[in-house]
């Protein structure tokens, strides 16, 4: 199981370590970093747990970080720590899929919420995205003629109409379909495209696009 830690980014060395503590006392341990460098040097699209970034970095600016984090494909939430003049900003990295940012000086009780709250959507974003791994698994069984037939099912198209499109009977569309739904373990059709949809690889996928 994949470790969750709330990661403190902040040149400020008392700023660290008193969020570390504060964090500590709620049960939540901490990895304290002075750069966006050492952040990213620790981080991969598989780390659990969340992000606690100051606005003002050196090297490059909380949005800056924010971009690089999401072309890396690393998803943790982050809660961004802003001084008054930094609002803007801040209010930029929300818009661009940040949890929140809370003005310094902050309240203790208002940033561990915050942090409850990240660990809670990174855990849940963790299991979705294991239960995309076994499905995207199971995807990789299926044949070319297969996932043929399953974006047929998907676009919601009748078996003869499949089948005229990819030159085969109605009866072996049938078959073709049965053996997507063993090899996916879904008991119907209507299972097969809850399963699908919920992959990384069709979350996007549209009618008529092929396949991934």
């Amino acid at each position: 199981m994949t470790s969750e830690h709330v990661y403190v980014v902040d040149d400020d060395a008392d700023v660290r370590e008193a969020t570390a503590f504060l964090l500590a006392t709620a049960g939540h341990p901490a990895v304290t970093l002075e750069t966006p460098e050492a952040l990213l040097e620790r981080l991969s699209p598989q780390s659990g747990g969340c992000l606690v970034l100051d606005v003002r970095l050196p090297g490059m600016n909380g949005l800056e970080l924010q971009r690089t984090l999401a072309a890396r494909d690393i998803r943790l939430p982050i809660i961004f720590i802003t001084g008054h003049g930094d609002i803007p900003m801040a209010v930029q990295a929300v818009n661009d899929g940040a949890l929140d940012f809370l003005e310094k000086p902050f309240d203790n009780d208002a940033l561990l919420a915050r942090v409850e709250t990240a660990l809670g959507q990174d855990r849940a974003r963790r299991e979705r995205d294991a239960v995309s791994a076994q499905i995207d698994e199971r995807l990789e069984r299926l044949t070319p003629r297969e996932h043929e037939v399953m974006e047929g099912i998907l676009a919601g198209k009748l078996n003869k109409v499949i089948g005229y499109e990819l030159d085969m009977s109605t009866r072996t569309v049938e078959v073709h379909r049965g053996r997507v739904l063993d090899k996916l373990g879904a008991r119907n059709a209507t299972e097969m495209v809850r399963l699908v949809l919920a992959s990384r690889r069709y979350q996007d996928w549209q009618p008529g696009e092929g396949g991934p």
